[in-house]
């Protein structure tokens, strides 16, 4: 899975920060931002340090303004 965060459309609600705080983070201007920046995908396999899946996909669904957007290994549209 590929997550991206549109900081321009980021208001800062930090839903996705509170059901994913593994994930996701704020900045210095309260937008949010992946907090692991060099992680292209999330593997199959899950660590204690990594959001499930399913809590990302939570998060994602989570944001008022639809800022988070997710995305397959194969590059489809995760649609929320």
């Amino acid at each position: 899975m590929k997550i991206q965060v549109d900081q321009e459309l980021c208001i800062g609600a930090a839903s996705c920060v509170a059901i994913a705080a593994k994930t996701f983070g704020l900045n210095t201007e309260g937008k949010a931002y992946i907090l692991e920046e060099n992680v292209e995908a999330i593997s199959a396999i899950q660590s204690d340090k990594m959001d499930t899946r399913e809590l990302i996909i939570e998060a994602a669904r989570s944001c008022p303004v639809a800022a988070i957007r997710l995305f397959e290994d194969t590059g489809e549209e995760i649609i929320l």
